[in-house]
């Protein structure tokens, strides 16, 4: 693939992370974001845009080699905040990449698609374990970018990629995330396999580092090329001893979207 990759969302946690990282691999970047961004690094180029705007989007991807799309809602909000930032903001992008001809595009989806399946007891789990459980309007949000991608996929051949991303932190922050962490450097490489695998047609994979207390496996993401260097154990320790050890029975601990399926992350009400 020849020219820039296009990233969007880029002045958040991950995008930040990829804004260093991609390069280090050869990847040129073109960074979007609905902000100015902080310190554009030497050959970065820069958009500032709103990632619903298809104008500015598909002028955008002109020349791009591929897309990696994080721009979003990253977390639980509201449904008109979720669906408009997450769900027409990924069709906004398929939309724009299938018009200016890019044939890669990489989706941020999460664990939070699935996180009302129980903890497993044994065996980690697959991409394809069960329907998909979301546990808020967030993980809904992600159904919906996985759906979108698949559509993309068959009708117009894109190569779409969809990476559940768990825990992307600096280090493990709860002792859930000693199964749920990826770290930046494994965030990075995760990508890098993601736009680098030939002709993956449609996937959907795990994006965590290769933790002793995984529940997710990670099969198909090294199928991609994907080979995680991290693990969140050397971690263990301290989380530990400051939150004792995670039980199963522990409503945090029994399913695998942790907190987010817990009466705090309930919708508000809304009067008829």
């Amino acid at each position: 693939m020849s020219g820039p990759v296009l990233l969007t969302g880029a002045a958040g946690r991950i995008g930040t992370v990829l804004r260093q990282g991609l390069p280090e691999r050869g990847w040129p970047v073109r960074s979007l974001d609905v902000v100015e961004l902080p310190e554009p690094r030497p050959g970065e180029e820069t958009v500032v845009a709103d990632v619903t705007d298809l104008a500015a989007v598909t002028a955008a991807t002109e020349g791009a080699a591929a897309v990696v799309h994080l721009a979003g809602v990253s977390g639980e909000s509201t449904w008109a905040a979720v669906s408009h930032a997450n769900i027409q903001g990924t069709w906004t992008v398929l939309e724009a990449a299938r018009h200016s001809g890019v044939r890669r595009v990489v989706l941020a989806s999460s664990n939070h698609a699935t996180g009302f399946t129980g903890r497993p007891a044994s065996g980690p789990l697959g991409e394809h374990d069960g329907p998909s459980r979301p546990d808020t309007h967030y993980g809904v949000s992600k159904v919906a970018v996985e759906a979108l991608g698949s559509l993309y996929a068959d009708r117009y051949g894109l190569d779409v990629v969809c990476l559940r991303i768990g825990t992307q932190a600096p280090e493990p922050p709860t002792t859930r995330a000693l199964a749920t962490w990826l770290s930046p450097r494994d965030a990075v490489a995760l990508v890098d396999a993601a736009l680098r695998a030939p002709s993956p047609g449609f996937r959907v994979v795990w994006g965590v580092s290769a933790n002793t207390r995984g529940w997710w496996d990670l099969t198909a993401a090294r199928e991609l090329g994907y080979e995680p260097q991290d693990d969140a154990e050397p971690f263990a320790a301290a989380l530990v001893e400051a939150h004792g050890e995670p039980d199963p029975a522990d409503p945090v601990h029994a399913r695998v979207g942790g907190e987010f399926t817990l009466p705090a992350y309930d919708a508000e009400e809304v009067a008829p």
